[in-house]
């Protein structure tokens, strides 16, 4: 349910919409937004107060620095705070990834929404209880072991009348520390935590009033649109005013090569952009996308980085009969279904901003920088976008409107256009891995080696550079955080002889950018395909080849469990090449998160190349699990998006621009290609919950691949998998 609040609620507010979510209770969420809107609550991660407040009718408002992206946050973060303090889920309402209001959790990334975000809340839910069974105990004089909280009431165990939450502290602060000792609740009485409740943010979402940054409007809001330059580099050098001069209104903003338009009317900026006359250098600053394999190998580079080094890989593996593989995963688009849109208002000082990024703490820190404003003079809001799970164009989006509010001293709205999104969002860089082993008498792996080829610039540096402020010449730090995309390089299994060496190239052939599993999908992708070519060379079944050289009983189960739900009968390789496959792979997700094993059906048409996926079996451990639920439906959306990316996503681009710029130069998988998808959830109450939001995406390529060979006796090895070289593989 969206907060509705009244236009002088909402300029106390600082002019932020503050968003609350609620199950049921009507007006519920409207009265916690209302107790929220008050700005100067403290953002300490220290503090109970940082994270909960209890208001005077006894529901809980909780403050989330993590942001729910889609993956079910808005459910699952509720559930682990409710089954601690004792209160009904529907209770509680939940603001995310406000500045002003929420403290700093960092970015909603690397799977850390539960495992970082949801954990601090929960502890700060722990201390809450404790806290309020103190007040109880020192109003009634009796000792504090003899009460509980349940329903929303510290009630005494024994039995007889509760004290209600608002009663003992609505409105006010709690003032107390976090314990990280207060002591969780027994998994074996949760009554909350592992429930499949509902998402509070679907109703909304299926009958079209949830509100999307897309929607969201300010009183006074032009709209703006950037006119892109016709190749990347290039610099503006004159622009004719004159050439809009009949749209009314309309107005041109200039910032150096920074170029857009605003106008009152959306559409009055769509056409201004369309019409504007502008004149731009040449530039041809890329490589072609036809060059980037030769240039992995060639660099330059920026040195070279052991990871692994295990016994003496080199040596064993020069005196093995050797098996090499060489795996390509080229560069690819976030291709989120709607384009990137923002909302800005810089005036008088300050600077709010509504925007779907996945880090609002940080970007606040980048615009106060752009602006040349003190940090606590901008507001970053976030609202939700159309999904990217990495960094697609939304914090670029922002930016651009930010300029065009600063520009014009009025609310500006910016929606990037779909040739936009596809040409200018950044991209997931491409990697190139090498891998050479062997197999001893025994069967097992007894050598591997692995070689990276990754652009520098995925080394996890600070922030992405923004296209506005770039072409603005705002200076800004260099870098961007795509996640540890050399992690899941080696093998689980026992390897007596190991090695797992990057070469670190200076640069990346356009900007780059974290995507969902940053870098894991492509390793893995190379680590399980080899692994099966590991197991062809021994004569021996994939899956028991893999569970000889396992000893982690949970990395052992969910192999069991995926072989036993997709009726796997062993059989030595190699294939029988009868045009239809099945294929495993398994992931212990960068060797200390989530368990997820995979097998997947195929058929393969020899003739045509075509691949048609029939059925993906999936057992997943990740601890503790809080939504059964919405962990199936996040697994599902790693399934689908991966198998997309594995059969179809490349971006396309010549010397001066991309060039797959729609949905049929960039294509992506369709309703009739999605395949039945079986999941096995493994609950482990007792075990701390991991992160769901990337591990089992990481074995959709490998399980594809290995099937792809089962069926037709050859192996692609570059992504996607065009029918092209399938046949090409084929022959």
């Amino acid at each position: 349910m969206i907060a509705a609040l009244s236009r002088r609620e909402f300029l106390q507010a600082g002019g932020a919409l503050v968003i609350g979510f609620t199950l049921s209770a009507p007006g519920f969420a409207q009265r916690a937004a209302r107790a929220e809107s008050k700005l100067g609550k403290t953002l300490d991660t220290g503090e109970v107060d940082g994270f909960i407040a209890v208001n005077g009718d006894g529901s809980v408002t909780i403050y989330s620095g993590k942001v729910d992206l889609g993956q079910g946050l808005r459910i699952a973060i509720p559930q682990m705070a409710a089954e601690e303090l004792g209160i009904g889920v529907e209770q509680i309402a939940m603001v995310e990834g406000d500045t002003a209001l929420t403290p700093d959790q960092g970015a909603t990334a690397g799977s850390s929404g539960i495992i970082r975000g949801g954990v601090q809340i929960r502890q700060a839910a722990a201390t809450a209880r404790e806290t309020l069974i103190g007040l109880a105990a020192a109003r009634t004089g009796k000792p504090a072991a003899e009460f509980d909280t349940v329903d929303g009431e510290v009630r005494p165990k024994s039995g007889g009348t509760g004290i209600r939450f608002g009663d003992l502290v609505g409105d006010k602060r709690f003032g107390v520390r976090v314990d990280p000792k207060a002591k969780l609740r027994d998994p074996a009485s949760y009554r909350v935590v592992g429930q499949p409740l509902a998402r509070p943010d679907i109703p909304g979402k299926v009958n079209g009033r949830h509100v999307f940054v897309h929607d969201f409007k300010i009183e006074g809001m032009l709209h703006g649109r950037i006119v892109r330059p016709p190749s990347v580099g290039a610099k503006l050098n004159a622009v004719d005013e004159t050439s809009i001069k009949s749209i009314p209104d309309a107005r041109v903003v200039r910032i150096n090569d920074f170029l857009g338009v605003v106008a009152p009317n959306e559409w009055d900026a769509v056409s201004a952009a369309r019409m504007l006359k502008a004149q731009w250098s040449e530039s041809a600053p890329l490589l072609g996308a036809d060059a980037v394999l030769a240039w992995m190998r060639t660099g330059p580079f920026d040195g070279d980085e052991t990871l692994v080094k295990k016994g003496d890989a080199r040596q064993a593996l020069a005196a093995a009969k050797k098996v090499n593989a060489e795996f390509y995963w080229p560069m690819q688009s976030h291709g989120s279904m709607g384009p990137s849109c923002a909302v800005a208002d810089v005036r008088d000082g300050n600077a709010t901003v509504w925007s779907a990024s996945q880090a609002t703490h940080r970007f606040r820190e980048t615009i106060a920088k752009a602006l040349a404003l003190p940090k606590d003079a901008v507001r970053v809001v976030y609202l939700d976008g159309s999904g990217c799970y990495g960094m697609n164009g939304h914090d670029d989006a922002a930016a651009d409107a930010v300029l065009l509010s600063r520009a014009v001293g009025r609310p500006v709205r910016v929606q990037w256009s779909r040739e936009d999104e596809h040409g200018w969002d950044p991209k997931a860089p491409p990697q190139l891995l090498s891998l050479e082993g062997a197999v001893g008498d025994d069967g097992k792996i007894a050598a591997w080696r692995t070689e990276m080829w990754i652009p520098k610039a995925t080394a996890s540096l600070p922030n992405m550079p923004l296209l506005a402020l770039d072409a603005a010449g705002i200076a800004q730090t260099p870098g961007i955080t795509t996640g540890l995309i050399s992690q899941n390089g080696d093998p689980p299994y026992a390897v007596p002889h190991q090695e797992v060496l990057v070469h670190w190239l200076k640069s990346s052939p356009l900007r780059p950018s974290n995507f969902r599993a940053p870098g894991k999908v492509a390793n893995l992708f190379a680590v399980e395909s080899f692994t099966d070519m590991l197991a062809v060379a021994a004569r021996r079944d994939p899956v028991e080849f893999r569970l000889q050289g396992l000893s982690d009983p949970r990395g052992i189960e969910v192999i069991r469990r995926t072989a036993a739900l997709i009726g796997w009968q062993p059989r030595p390789s190699p294939a029988p090449n009868f045009g239809s496959g099945r294929g495993f792979a398994y992931v212990h997700y960068k060797h200390n998160e989530s368990y997820v094993a995979m097998a997947m059906e195929v058929d393969v048409d020899k003739a045509s190349g075509a691949i048609r996926v029939r059925r993906v079996a999936c057992a997943h451990d990740c601890g503790l699990i809080i939504n059964p639920a919405t962990l199936k439906a996040q697994i599902e959306g790693n399934i689908l998006q991966t198998l997309s990316r594995t059969l179809f996503e490349q971006v396309a681009f010549d010397r001066s621009r991309v060039t797959s710029i729609d949905w049929a130069s960039y294509p992506i998988l369709r309703f009739p290609d999605a395949p039945e998808i079986q999941i096995d959830l493994v609950n482990r109450p007792t075990e701390p919950p991991l992160g769901a939001g990337e591990a089992s995406a990481t074995p959709v390529p490998a399980a594809l691949a290995n099937a792809v060979y089962d069926a037709v006796g050859a192996r692609v090895t570059t992504v996607p998998f065009t029918r092209d070289r399938v046949r090409a593989a084929i022959a």
